[in-house]
């Protein structure tokens, strides 16, 4: 068919426009769709663009370089935002797309840009419209953190691989705790290190570290946190049983790190651990979904990390 010419029949279209199967033709083609995605989500779009910004100026700083003398050493910040977006996009397309697959509604991920060591705080969906069963809950619930914890392993089984072994040097700072899941990695990785010597994470290394915790922090069974959605399709009534006892465990983790007590505060101010009811409350999910919700309960356990920062000096 030449340029320019649409198959009314079949629906098809060229540059110039579509043609609809109702006979009616719309201009602009693919370029007035990409126009109106722009549009609509242009608050998406900005934030994106900024946490990038942000990440690329932290991973510079972070590998010592500054961008203020010379806007060129952003380029020793791309392994770090690279790799810590990718996750953090990774977690947030897993709900969204699997709320698309139950026929719900939500926007695309809001990015958080901020100006701390990560430079960003992460990453949210908002939903548009309610759940229309446990099932559909369980699954959106649980599909962030499998993205994440997965994308998180090969970052961190590939940073670590490239990490330096250097001479174990105290040095004043913030010294970063260790999950069960990122020790076992490690220890697979660098199976003998003399004595005396330690492992400097490579930036996508520390990225991986970050999206084991951003997982477990997202696991965490209260409110309408990922943890929240798949302990109410699990536990219905007594989810909120379940919410109290996760935020007493992170007030007793709070005597070890006292950031547990700041988002213990955070969640019971403003996640709050009541979990709205999906459309159908009563179906319960299959057992299937009860062994994943094991998984997820196993997967908390071994990204948490009781004491995420130490600052030494």
């Amino acid at each position: 068919m030449p340029a320019g010419e649409a198959d009314v029949e079949n629906g098809t279209f060229e540059k110039n426009g579509t043609f609809h199967e109702n006979g009616t033709f719309e201009k602009g083609g693919w370029t007035n769709s990409v126009r109106k995605f722009v549009v609509s989500n242009r608050l998406n779009i900005l934030l994106f663009l900024l946490t990038i910004g942000t990440t690329l100026i932290a991973g510079t700083l972070q590998s010592g370089a500054d961008p203020l003398k010379d806007i060129r050493n952003l380029r020793f910040g791309i392994p770090f935002s690279f790799t810590l977006l990718s996750i953090l996009l990774f977690h947030e397309l897993a709900h969204y797309f699997t709320t698309k697959f139950h026929k719900a509604s939500s926007t695309l991920p809001y990015f958080i840009p901020a100006p701390t060591f990560l430079g960003t705080l992460g990453a949210v969906i908002k939903m548009k419209s309610p759940f229309p069963h446990k099932s559909a809950l369980f699954d959106v619930g649980i599909a962030g953190p499998l993205a994440s914890f997965t994308l998180s392993i090969v970052a961190s089984t590939f940073g670590l691989l490239i990490s330096p072994v250097v001479d174990t040097v105290p040095e004043a700072g913030i010294h970063l705790g260790d999950s069960i899941i990122f020790s076992v990695i490690g220890r697979l990785v660098k199976r003998s290190i003399p004595e005396g010597y330690d492992v400097v994470l490579n930036p996508i290394a520390f990225a991986g570290w970050i999206g084991f915790f951003v997982t477990a922090m997202n696991l965490i069974p209260v409110g309408q946190l990922d943890g929240g959605h798949i302990a109410y399709s699990l536990f219905g009534k007594w989810h909120r049983l379940v919410a109290r006892i996760a935020v007493l465990v992170l007030l007793g983790f709070g005597f070890f790190w006292a950031g547990w007590f700041i988002w213990s505060a955070f969640i019971i101010a403003f996640v709050g651990l009541r979990h709205p009811p999906p459309v159908d409350k009563v179906t319960p999910v299959n057992k299937k979904r009860k062994l994943l919700g094991i998984l997820a309960l196993f997967i908390l356990i071994i990204t948490f990390v009781p004491v995420p920062f130490v600052v030494v000096g």
